[in-house]
């Protein structure tokens, strides 16, 4: 089971490559991290942004996220000048930030890090749930019983929360 995120990959700000800045020939790729096959990428940066310091690509990724991922993984990466494909800057959005009403867009900024765990830039994007209603199925115990046609659903309690007076 999953649901459809639109992302919609605004922008990068300040990153840089051995101390250069980047302008262009990069893009982004997410990944959800309960699934390592599946990525999702932008089309590469072949324009410089009038000398600016930030990367823009406007471009709307439709991902299946499941429901057992916890993070989507946004990896900034860069072509260098002999071809290599390079990670300059990764930021982990945590799925539960994603949950607004059906439809609605939410913009969200997340801080970039480098490899060396290096704070190195910002993401901008923008985020809206598809079909929202039908994401979260209904579970529980039928009532048969009673003779009721219902479902029961319970609430866990953790037990390391509990407060203990004995």
């Amino acid at each position: 089971m999953s649901r459809n995120v639109e992302i919609t990959i605004l922008n990068a700000e300040n990153i840089c490559a051995n101390k250069n800045s980047i302008k262009q020939n990069a893009f982004v790729s997410l990944q959800c991290d309960s699934s390592n096959e599946i990525c999702y990428s932008t089309k590469e940066n072949s324009e410089e942004c009038g000398g600016r310091s930030f990367l823009s690509w406007n471009e709307n990724l439709i991902m299946e996220v499941p429901f057992n991922a916890r993070f989507i993984i946004a990896d900034v990466k860069c072509k260098t000048s002999w071809g290599n494909i390079k990670s300059v800057g990764m930021a982990r959005i945590p799925v539960s930030d994603l949950y607004v009403q059906d439809n609605q867009v939410q913009f969200l900024s997340y801080r970039l890090w480098d490899s060396k765990v290096r704070r190195n830039g910002v993401i901008n994007i923008s985020v809206k749930v598809k079909n929202l209603e039908y994401s979260f199925p209904v579970t529980g115990i039928p009532v048969t019983e009673i003779g009721l046609n219902e479902i029961v659903t319970g609430i866990p309690i953790w037990l390391s929360s509990l407060r203990r007076d004995c």
